[in-house]
This record gives C-alpha cells, structure tokens and sequence, in this order.
C-alpha cells in the first residue's frame, strides 16, 4: 500500500533527485569558466574565449534550473514535512538563511554581471564577477551541506519541549561528518564537469566544431580526471570510516553485512532479502570487509542484527553503494587511459571520443547513487536519533499527494530531457573561432556604459 508517508518520501526523493542534478554542475562549472577566463587574460588566445562564450551559456541553464527546483524542493517542508520544521526549525531555518543570504544573493547578483557585462565593464571586473559567481556556488553548497551533515550527525544542541534549540553553532557547522561530506561532493562536482566538459567536446570534436579547441578542454579535462578519480576514492574511503563512527547502520547496510562478525566478508554482489536476513546469489572476498573498515583481518564489524528496526532499507543502500562506486571506476579507467592517449596521440582515437561522449552525464548517475546511500541510509530517522521520518510527515490525504506527485514527475522528466537536448543543441550550434581578434570583442577592456 502506497500511504502518505510513503508517497511523501517518493516525492521528496524525486525532488532531491531533480535539484541537485543542477548544482552538482554549476558548483563546478562556475570555476572552469573563472579558469577560461583567467587563461584567455593571459594568453590572449581564441580557444579559452570560446570556451567561456560556450560553457558560460550551459551555466546559465543549469543555474536557473537549480534555483527553480530548489524553490519547489523548500515548499515541501511545509506541505509534506510540516515536523520537520516544528522540532527542528529553529536550526534548519537560520542555516537555510544564511545560504540565502550570504550565497545566493552573491551569485544571483554578479551573475547578471558575468552573463551580460562583457562588453560593459573592464576585463578586470568582468573577472572578478566570474570569481564571485563561483565562489557563491561554493559558498551555497558549503550551507547545504552543513544542514544535511548535522541532520546525519547532529550536535550543538539540546532538545526543550519537543523542539531543537542550538547551544552551540560552531558544533552545529562543524559536525562530526561535515568536512568529509564537504569534500566528497565538492570533488564529486568537478568530476561530474570534469566529465561533462570532456564529453561534450568529444561531440564537438567529431562534428568537426572547433577541432583545435576541443582537443585543449579534452586534454584539460583528463588531466584533471587522472587527480579527482583516485582522490574521490581516497575521500570516500575517509568518509566511510566516518560513517562507520557515527552511523554503522548505515555501512552495515551499505556492505550487505546481516551479522555482526569478526572477519567480515566483503559482498561484491548479492541481493539482499530482508525476509530472511541474508543474502541471496552472494559473491564475496573473505575477511576483506574488516580490512577495509577496520585495518585489521579479524577485526568487528556490527552487523544489522545490532540495530533490530533501526536500520535502513538495505537493498536500495547496498545497490546504490555499487552503482556510485562502479561508476567511480569507470571514470578512474577512462580518466587515466584517455589522458595517455590524449598526450601520446596526434588525433584522438574515434572509440575515445564515443565513449567521452556516452559519459557526458556519467558524474550524474554516481551523485545520485551517492546522494540515496546518504539519505536513504539515514532512515527511520529525518535528523539522526532526534527525529524519526514517520514523525515528521504531513497528515495531508493519499490522493492529493499522489496527484502532485505524477505532476512533479512528468514535468521532471520533461525537463531533464529538454535540458540535454539543449546541451547537444548548444554543442552544434557553437561554431569554431578563427582568430584572437574575432573573439576579443567580448572579452577586451571597455570603458562602463561603452
């Protein structure tokens, strides 16, 4: 039976989904072009020009995209989650505040600047609205995750009739996972442009658009994949023996572990059946989950026999988990292999340029698979041990949110179709620039007003 609190979560989740689709690219995004735009200064040469007069275009969709799925995101607090707010209001509310305040009116602000000011404001301050731009995404995800972060690991506070009330906002900021969960996606986002940036010259590249230019944002871009893939692994290793601290149940059900064990086996594949408590088709290596999780072959790792009706829904964790990490594999051989290529070869093999392509929106599919390992791990609770999901969900009937829930995912899926359509779009649209001086026009000191 589909009841409100679980077309509540479909809902959510389907925002979630959505929204971060958006800010995962243009977090990134916004420095790559302050990088063509300080390369361009320096250089003078036609190639970073047109890449900053190519990708500033996609930054400005993506951008507004995520601003209007944010809005619709933070309605559903109220409509859907009307608990979440009466517990622990008093602390999401500022940090949702501050991101507004001190992030998204920077960037909404200098923005107008970076899109339409090229040829109204001096190269310098052109520049400098590039730099502010990207660093409000930043600044705005900083926010965001210090909120999420705190609900997976919550302190700094004390709880007075039913209500959470902060004591410590530095504890708050700071929590346990912050920082590891700051950089996981942080590093997260620049391998999604990374690879986004890759992928959609390799289109251009084999429609013959600026082949010179293309080739240099191929290269750019497997240089920096050969350093964000093995650093990405490293982070989330660090991340999960955070996880392991503080939420256990969490990588219990990441690794499909049922029994609390000293030599845990790690589960490459199985489908776990919560029925019976155990794995169905499993394939594992002995002792190697302890390794990892412990340093140690026979070390302990607590099963989900530990928290009886406390722990997540464990076959959606553990797929999740697989997919994010395949994935993270898959951009660690593509990164290194194209970057030997890419520097041994005059013209770039077309099965390259193919597969590039295929993975323009690969970083996607593992922020996702991540973002529901993060979140679906969570449950039953909203806020860890403060709040449980059950508590927090609006007593609104079935029918209504099945209704806007149809809705939400039709126009969803019209969207994110009509948004890589215009990506591609874009790419065949945006011819090659000849000269310096044909792209200096935008870019090239002019007095304001001229």
């Amino acid at each position: 039976m589909l009841d409100t609190l679980i077309l509540s979560r479909i809902q959510f989740a389907a925002n979630i989904t959505f929204h971060i689709l958006f800010p995962t690219i243009s977090i990134a995004l916004a420095w790559a072009l302050l990088y063509f735009k300080i390369k361009f200064n320096k250089t003078g040469d036609s190639e970073w020009s047109e890449a900053y007069q190519f990708w500033v275009k996609i930054f400005a969709l993506t951008f507004a995209l995520g601003v209007v799925s944010g809005i619709t995101m933070s309605f559903q607090f109220g409509t859907n989650w009307p608990g979440y707010m009466q517990t622990v209001g008093n602390i999401a509310g500022p940090l949702l505040g501050y991101e507004v305040l001190s992030a998204f009116f920077l960037e909404a602000t200098f923005l107008g600047i970076m899109l339409f000011g090229a040829k109204r404001v001096s190269q310098r301050a052109h520049t400098v609205a590039t730099f502010l731009v990207a660093f409000g995404t930043s600044l705005s995800a900083f926010w965001i995750i210090v909120l999420d972060s705190w609900m997976q690991t919550p302190q700094g506070f004390e709880m007075i009739n039913g209500q959470a009330h902060a004591t410590n906002w530095m504890e708050i900021v700071f929590n346990p996972s912050m920082p590891y969960r700051l950089f996981h996606m942080m590093t997260a986002s620049f391998l999604t442009v990374t690879f986004l940036i890759a992928g959609i010259s390799a289109y251009r590249y084999l429609r013959g658009i600026n082949p010179v230019g293309s080739r240099a944002l191929i290269k750019l871009a497997m240089t920096v994949a050969v350093v964000l893939a093995p650093l990405q692994i490293v982070l989330g290793d660090v991340h999960g023996l955070n996880t392991l601290e503080y939420q256990p149940a969490k990588v219990a059900a990441m690794e499909g572990i049922w029994q609390t064990a000293r030599g845990a086996d790690a589960v490459l594949f199985a489908i776990p059946d919560e029925a019976t408590k155990s794995n169905q088709y499993e394939v594992a290596v002995p002792k190697l989950a302890s390794l990892y999780l412990t340093h140690s072959w026979d070390g302990e790792v607590q099963g989900l026999d530990a928290f009886p009706g406390a722990h997540p829904p464990v076959k959606p964790v553990f797929f999740a988990f697989r997919i994010m990490v395949g994935i993270g594999l898959l951009m660690l051989l593509t990164a290194f292999v194209g970057f030997y290529l890419v520097r041994k070869k005059q013209e770039l093999p077309r099965w390259l340029l193919q597969t590039l392509t295929v993975m323009s929106f690969s970083g996607w599919v593992g922020v996702v698979a991540g973002w529901y390992v993060t979140e679906v791990g969570r449950q039953p609770f909203l806020v860890s041990g403060v709040l449980k999901t059950a508590d927090a969900v609006t007593k609104l009937p079935t029918n209504m949110i099945l209704g806007t829930l149809v809705m939400y995912l039709a126009l969803y899926l019209g969207l994110i179709v009509s948004y890589i359509w215009v990506v591609f779009y874009l790419a065949r649209q945006s011819g090659p620039v000849k000269t310096a001086d044909d792209a200096r026009p935008n870019l090239v000191n002019r007095p304001i007003g001229a």
